[in-house]
């Protein structure tokens, strides 16, 4: 069995009751943020989420939350602050300009999915079930917030792997002209950001907040859809898939920042790397150095080469094949990917 964590979207009624319980969620962790560094200044002892149950024990009833849900928070609390290595972490304001966004842990102890509702600590909360909740086991998961103050609930649930059915190999080259173009001459434009920038600058110019937020909004939703279609039309049709290790963390602080976080190089990474592994796809980062550069077909590396060069798109080999830039780039690291997998590398394992 595998898991995988769904994502619905709790109606507008339930907002108020929703934001209430966030800001208790709030008072619980600032209270922890407190309390775990005066235990650190004081005692030098760093406290466990087990050791905060102690101090929160019987708090969930005055705040109106489940009790699971406080010892959730303890136990995220001592995991971030792990994980960022900090005695003492931010503070979630429950009030402001830089309010923090609404944030409920749940565990499968405190939900349960009854008369076609999500009941937790005694209320019944409707959503539009676009997956068919009943039909899974409830593990673990959370009530959240947008920055437009919509409420969503997310749980993760156990399910049979299905494998692909496809048989063939694809090889992906990320851009920023184009967000990702396959071997077989396929892909995504994005540059979903490009395309409503000047609608955007508009409604920051005018300060509309409520309209910047939408925009925001719409943005990040096209390019989640188009990046998911994509990337489930690759897995459904491939047993293997080989993308070029371009790092978008790196390319971030130069002067293309803008294009490649457009892009989403790094979610559609993400979204290939999880899909091939429930779906048994063989997927592997591949080092895509002279991919661009090296004629797919005589391999000779007769490309446009340098920062002039990136405006080429379309450039004719001595051998006399003309290459679109992008596809033959993919087709490069397709080569690549195929040898290191009959090499036996290692850095593949998601189809394992």
């Amino acid at each position: 069995m595998h898991t995988k964590t769904l994502k619905v979207r709790v109606k507008d009624k339930h907002r108020v009751g929703l934001l209430k319980k966030a800001n208790s969620v709030n008072f619980v962790w600032n209270y922890l943020n407190e309390l775990s560094n005066k235990s650190i200044v004081d005692k030098g002892v760093f406290l466990s989420g087990y050791d905060m149950q102690g101090y929160t024990k019987g708090a969930n009833k005055e705040l109106g939350l489940h009790s699971q849900t406080v010892q959730m928070v303890g136990a995220e609390y001592a995991a971030r602050r792990s994980q960022f290595k900090k005695r003492k972490l931010a503070w979630r304001k429950s009030f402001g300009v830089r309010r923090s966004l609404g944030w409920i842990p749940l565990n499968g102890q405190s939900i349960k999915w009854r008369n076609g509702q999500v009941f937790y600590n005694g209320n019944f909360y409707s959503v539009i079930d676009s997956y068919g909740l009943g039909q899974h086991e409830f593990k673990s998961g959370c009530f959240t917030e947008d920055a437009r103050g919509r409420w969503y609930f997310c749980v993760t649930v156990q399910f049979d792997r299905e494998k692909s059915k496809g048989t063939k190999a694809v090889g992906v080259d990320l851009g920023c002209k184009s967000a990702a173009t396959d071997s077989n001459g396929d892909g995504v434009v994005g540059r979903e950001y490009r395309k409503l920038e000047q609608k955007l600058g508009t409604a920051q110019r005018a300060k509309n907040k409520k309209q910047v937020k939408t925009i925001h909004a719409k943005i990040k939703n096209r390019r989640q859809d188009s990046l998911h279609k994509y990337s489930c039309n690759l897995v459904d049709e491939n047993a293997a898939i080989f993308v070029g290790n371009v790092s978008s963390s790196k390319l971030v602080k130069t002067k293309m920042a803008k294009s490649v976080l457009d892009a989403g190089w790094y979610s559609l990474k993400m979204m290939l790397e999880y899909k091939c592994k429930h779906a048994g796809v063989v997927y592997e980062e591949v080092n895509e150095a002279y991919t661009t550069v090296t004629c797919s077909a005589c391999k000779n590396r007769t490309g446009p080469k340098g920062l002039e060069g990136l405006r080429i798109r379309e450039w004719a080999c001595e051998c006399g094949i003309t290459h679109d830039r992008d596809t033959n780039a993919a087709k490069n690291i397709l080569r690549v990917g195929l040898g290191s997998l009959a090499e036996g590398s290692p850095s593949y394992g998601c189809g394992e």
